[in-house]
C-alpha cells in the first residue's frame, strides 16, 4: 500500500502505541483487499459494545488501546447491553451492569462519544453525500451508503476502532465507484408502507440476494419512503442478505449515477409480501414482550407511540428502544411521561438484539424484520411482526 508521510509516522509509533497498532490493523486489512492507499474518514461508528459480545478478552483489548489511544474523528458507539441509567428497572443483572460500564469507560477514555445507538445519523454522527466513513453496524452502514450516499464498508469492531484512532481506512470496497453498481433489478409491483412492510420487503430481497450470490439491488416501483421506513428496510436487507448498499429508483441519491442492471431481474408482488410476512409470525407463540425501536426509534415514532398510548394502560412488558439524545427530546416534548404513565418502558442505549434477555420472555412482537430474525435465532423467542399500531394493540391485551 502507498502510505503518506503521516501514515508512516503513525506506523512508526510517533503518535503512540494504540495508533501504531491501529495502523498495523488497517494496513493488514488493506493488503487483504488490495487497497492502494488510505482514505481520510469524517466519522466512525463502533459495534461490539455490549459486554455480552465483548467478554473479558474484548475488554482487555479495549483497555490496552485506551492506555494512550485518542480518537482523531467524531466517533460514536453501537447499542450497549443495557440502558445505562435505567438498567435496574429493565431487569438487568448487577454484575452485567458493572462489566458493561467498564467497557463504556474504556471507550470514553479514548475520547469516544458514549452515545450508544444503531442510528448514529439521527443523533449527530451525520455524514454528507460522498464523505468517507468507517461504520460497523450493519443497518447503519446500509443506510449511510444507500440513503445518504456516503461511503463505508461494514467494519468489524477492531477495524472501526483503528479508524477512530487514526482517522483513516483502507480505500477498497464501497469507497470505490466501481463497487457501487447495482447488480440485480427488483421490480416491486405492490404498495409497501410502514416500517413492518418495508422490513418484510427487505427480507424478501435479502433472501433472494443470498440465493443469487449478489449484494447490491436496484429497486424500482417504490413511490415514496420515509426515513423510518428506509431505516427499517436497511436493517432487514442487511440482516437477511448481507447487503451494505441498495439503490431505490427516484428515492436514493445514487439511483441514477450508475447503469440500471438488466441481466438479473425479479418481480415482487402481493403474494410474495404475504408469504414473507407469514414466515415472521409464529402462530403458536404466546406474546409476553413487545418492543419498538430496531433500529432505534426516531422522535417521530415516539410521538406516534405517545399518541396511541395516551390515557391507556399496557398489560405486557413493552420496551421502546432509542438513543439517549432522542429520549431527552421525548422528555422535553412530554412524550416520555405519556408513554411511561401507560406502563411502557424506555430502553435507551440498548436494544432487544444485544440486551441479555434470553430466557426472560416466551414470545416477542415487533415492527422490525431484523428484530424477528435475532429474536428467533439468538433468544429463541416465538415471534410476531406487525405495524406500530398492531404492536401497541398487542401490548394493551
Amino acid at each position: 500500500m502507498k502510505l503518506t508521510r503521516e501514515d508512516q509516522e503513525i506506523l512508526n509509533g510517533k503518535h503512540g502505541k494504540a495508533a501504531k497498532k491501529s495502523m498495523e490493523i488497517l494496513i493488514t486489512l488493506g493488503e487483504i483487499f488490495d487497497a492502494e492507499d488510505m482514505v481520510d474518514v469524517v466519522g466512525v461508528q463502533i459495534a461490539g459494545v455490549s459486554y455480552d459480545n465483548l467478554g473479558e478478552a474484548g475488554l482487555e483489548f479495549l483497555s490496552e488501546m485506551a492506555d494512550d489511544g485518542k480518537v482523531k474523528v467524531l466517533t460514536t458507539l453501537n447499542p450497549a447491553g443495557m440502558d445505562r441509567e435505567n438498567w435496574q428497572v429493565l431487569g438487568i443483572d448487577k454484575e452485567f451492569a458493572y462489566n458493561q460500564n467498564r467497557a463504556i469507560e474504556a471507550f470514553a477514555k479514548m475520547g469516544i462519544i458514549t452515545t450508544c445507538s444503531c442510528t448514529p445519523y439521527l443523533i449527530g454522527n451525520s455524514p454528507h453525500y460522498g464523505q468517507h466513513l468507517a461504520w460497523a453496524e450493519s443497518s447503519a452502514v446500509c443506510y449511510a451508503n444507500s440513503v445518504i450516499g456516503a461511503r463505508t464498508n461494514r467494519e468489524g469492531g477492531p477495524s472501526a476502532l483503528a479508524s477512530a484512532l487514526t482517522g483513516k481506512t483502507p480505500r477498497y470496497g464501497y469507497h470505490l465507484d466501481e463497487n457501487r453498481h447495482g447488480e440485480v433489478l427488483v421490480n416491486v409491483n405492490v404498495s409497501v408502507t410502514g416500517t413492518d412492510e418495508f422490513g418484510v420487503l427487505g427480507k424478501i430481497i435479502g433472501d433472494r440476494l443470498g440465493d443469487l450470490g449478489k449484494k447490491i439491488p436496484y429497486i424500482a416501483g417504490m413511490s415514496s419512503a420515509t426515513i423510518e421506513e428506509l431505516k427499517s428496510f436497511s436493517a432487514s436487507v442487511a440482516t437477511y442478505g448481507g447487503a451494505a448498499l441498495f439503490h431505490m429508483e427516484n428515492i436514493t441519491p445514487e439511483c441514477d449515477k450508475y447503469p440500471k442492471p438488466h441481466e438479473i431481474v425479479f418481480d415482487i408482488g402481493q403474494v410474495d409480501l404475504d408469504k414473507a410476512r407469514s414466515e415472521l409470525i409464529d402462530d403458536d407463540g404466546e406474546i409476553d414482550f413487545v418492543s419498538i425501536g430496531c433500529p432505534h426509534a426516531s422522535i417521530h415514532e415516539i410521538a406516534t407511540i405517545a399518541k396511541l398510548l395516551e390515557g391507556k394502560r399496557i398489560k405486557k412488558e413493552f420496551w421502546i428502544t432509542t438513543a439517549r439524545p432522542t429520549k431527552k427530546i421525548a422528555d422535553e416534548a412530554g412524550f416520555s411521561k405519556i408513554i411511561e404513565d401507560a406502563g411502557a418502558k424506555f430502553a435507551a442505549d440498548t436494544c432487544c438484539v444485544v440486551a441479555p434477555i434470553k430466557g426472560r420472555f416466551k414470545g416477542m412482537m415487533v415492527d422490525s424484520a431484523k428484530a424477528c430474525y435475532y429474536g428467533r435465532a439468538k433468544n429463541k423467542f416465538k415471534i410476531k411482526i406487525g405495524s406500530i399500531e398492531e404492536c401497541i394493540e398487542e401490548a394493551l391485551k
